[in-house]
């Protein structure tokens, strides 16, 4: 999810010639063809694009310490307490919440602290009986929300510091079956088993 965040930020071209040359194997001359530019400004694009993706990378807290701040935030976001969870957000926070068009979800990412902390109370108020678990998502501390015992969201989190920087959410029913059919009892690394 991080990387597909990170190929947002990048202009089409970047995308095209990193994509074509570091995942596909082409040439630049052969990129070069495909985006209608010099080879030299494809090499170019692609050094540009790989420089995105290291300037994004974060400096990751601990996972005891990201354990904590879920904790933290899954005891907010139950008491409904809008002023604790923009505390434990990052002023500059962004979510992505993904519902493949089959169920509500912000069609564009949640940017800010604050307006991120009224979605999820705006989310909390419309599901009476939401019940949430922590759980481990992408290999880091993360939640699992369930309505009526079937889940309806898998959120994983990025602590940077003492604060959420980042959170990506699944609520699309497609892309949950892992943790429809085995149980959110199990870890979940994106991959069907």
């Amino acid at each position: 999810m991080a990387f597909l965040v990170v190929l947002e930020s990048m202009t089409p071209a970047e995308r095209v010639a990193l994509i074509l040359h570091d995942v596909f194997g082409y040439s630049f001359a052969d990129v070069a063809e495909t985006v209608g530019r010099t080879p030299a400004a494809c090499r170019q694009l692609a050094f540009s694009a790989r420089r995105r993706i290291r300037t994004s990378r974060s400096p990751a807290a601990p996972t005891a310490r990201q354990a904590g701040m879920v904790r933290d935030f899954k005891q907010a976001w139950e008491a409904k307490d809008i002023d604790a969870l923009i505390g434990l957000l990052d002023p500059g926070a962004t979510a992505i919440v993904d519902g493949g068009g089959l169920v509500s979800a912000g069609l564009r990412p949640i940017e800010g602290g604050e307006q991120i902390a009224r979605y999820i109370i705006a989310i909390t108020r419309g599901a009476p009986g939401l019940t949430l678990l922590e759980r481990t998502v992408n290999g880091q501390p993360g939640l699992v929300a369930q309505q009526d015992g079937v889940t309806v969201t898998v959120a994983a989190c990025d602590v940077v510091g003492d604060r959420i920087k980042r959170i990506w959410a699944v609520r699309n029913p497609d892309k949950l079956r892992p943790w429809t059919v085995h149980g959110a009892e199990e870890q979940w690394d994106g991959h069907r088993r």
